[in-house]
């Protein structure tokens, strides 16, 4: 069942990714270049790790790409969590900004563990 959870987080940030990509665009680092192609090949990369995270044979290589993926994405969490004003994301209070970081983590220990998990 946390597989099937996590598949359907990714599944649904993907889609958000090209659904709604203004708030992706604005947390990207200046000095990261195509803003666009990044945000949606993230969105694309999310989709499809989820969607692998429902296929046994697939699942484990899905979780560590997703694994890859957070890890990738981490600069711009920090970049918005540090630059709010420029991310969009002065609205955002700051403790839910920086609480994000942390979040990456727990992601990421989500993904292991379905690395671990033969079931979906």
């Amino acid at each position: 069942m946390g597989c099937v959870l996590a598949a359907m987080l990714y599944i649904s940030a993907g889609t958000l990714h090209f659904v709604k990509p203004e708030p992706y665009l604005k947390i990207m680092p200046p000095y990261i270049p195509w803003h666009a192609l990044l945000v949606q090949l993230s969105g694309l990369c999310e989709i499809v790790g989820g969607l692998g995270l429902l296929i046994a044979g697939t699942r484990r290589a899905s979780a560590w790409g997703l694994i890859a993926l957070l890890i990738a994405v981490f600069p711009a969490n920090v970049y918005m969590a540090t630059h709010p004003m420029e991310a969009g994301a002065i609205s955002i209070a700051p403790a839910v900004r920086w609480g994000r970081l942390p979040i990456q983590g727990l992601l990421i220990l989500w993904l292991w563990w379905c690395t671990k998990r033969r079931e979906v």
